[in-house]
């Protein structure tokens, strides 16, 4: 479901250039919309949260208005589950296509794909000094700690006062793929390169939301008011609609 950089090239030099606004070139706009990508990208956990905190007495049903299932759909495209090294620490990267991508977040931890329940290093502590507790785990999940040692993220128990050292997972979320908008010149023109351009990864509902952000970085590299009073318009009215919804 990804965005198509030349569509959101097009209409950013269509309103930039209206009424003689200003150019923006290949670069300038390769630059600004890696930055608006990664704004959007980045807004969607602070969304989370806060629907998550707002959500936390409300019925359980999902259906097309949950925000959270939105949110999650827009990050699914982001979203992996890493081997933890030596079950103890994160990754760094995420390969896709073979291509490093930093990891920007990681969530849930699972050990033999169940989920693991995160507790304090006290607690963690605690509950190894209890036989009755680490004996058995079958009515209760793994737990993991903070890893007290430098370097290492976590430490997993199951059923044993021993750290678990395989079979853990974790949940990433890499950051988004550079954006391209590649070109070729003809006849002095710069015109799309299909074959090198990099699509925008975010879901297609942040078309209009990418624009705007575009225009609204834009002006700043153009100054232009005009712009700034475009794009923060049009900005504000696509907020409203998203939260009506």
């Amino acid at each position: 479901m990804a965005i198509s950089v030349d569509t959101i090239y097009q209409r950013v030099l269509a309103l930039a250039n209206k009424e003689q606004r200003g150019y923006i070139t290949p670069q300038e706009f390769n630059l600004l919309a890696n930055q608006a990508q990664m704004s959007i990208f980045e807004s969607y956990f602070y969304s989370k949260r806060m629907e998550s905190i707002k959500s936390a007495n409300a019925p359980t049903e999902i259906d097309e208005s949950d925000i959270e299932e939105l949110i999650d759909g827009k990050l699914a495209v982001f979203q992996s589950f890493e081997t933890v090294t030596s079950g103890h620490t994160f990754p760094d990267t995420v390969g896709v296509d073979g291509v490093q991508y930093d990891v920007f977040q990681t969530g849930m931890v699972m050990l033999n794909d169940e989920p693991c329940q995160k507790v304090s290093v006290h607690d963690a502590q605690r509950l190894k000094k209890s036989a009755r507790h680490m004996a058995s785990t079958a009515d209760q999940a793994p737990i993991y700690t903070d890893n007290t040692v430098s370097a290492r993220d976590i430490l997993v128990y199951a059923g044993s006062t021993t750290a678990e050292t395989s079979n853990v997972t974790v949940e990433c979320f890499r950051v988004p793929k550079t954006v391209n908008w590649a070109y070729i010149v003809v006849n002095k023109k710069a015109l799309n390169n299909n074959t090198l351009s990099v699509d925008f990864e975010l879901h297609k509902s942040e078309t209009d939301t990418l624009v705007n952000k575009i225009l609204d970085l834009s002006a700043i590299v153009l100054n232009k008011s005009g712009l700034v009073q475009i794009a923060s318009g049009k900005d504000a009215s696509e907020l409203a609609i998203q939260k009506i919804a």
